[in-house]
């Protein structure tokens, strides 16, 4: 069975990184001497791995690299620190504004 890993790095400008491996030590060696020279990495080097978790599907871990691409930096902090309770209260929502409720009528809230 070949694992895959999805990881992020912290980098030096402290932005995150995201990525998918089935060779996390190899890719941690090209990420820290810039092997790809034009890369996200290589111009923030250098980088600290601060989270990684294993699959056994490489199309399952490919999926969760993505979601985690798309979460806010906020949402990526609590993963790092394994607050994963608090993952669910940090999803984008798109709330729409509520009037004030001076401007409503008190009594459809009742």
């Amino acid at each position: 069975m070949k694992l895959s890993y999805v990881y992020i790095l912290n980098c030096a400008d402290d932005s995150y990184y995201t990525g998918v491996t089935t060779n996390l030590q190899k890719r941690m060696f090209e990420h820290a001497t810039a092997k790809h020279p034009r890369s996200f990495t290589a111009k923030r080097l250098p980088v600290e791995l601060v989270f990684y978790t294993e699959f056994t599907d490489i199309f399952i871990a490919i999926g969760k690299e993505k979601q985690i691409k798309n979460w806010s930096r906020v949402k990526k902090g609590a993963l790092i620190a394994g607050k994963f309770e608090d993952l669910p209260n940090l999803s984008k929502k798109d709330f729409k504004k509520f009037p004030s409720l001076d401007q409503q009528n008190p009594r459809q809230f009742e």
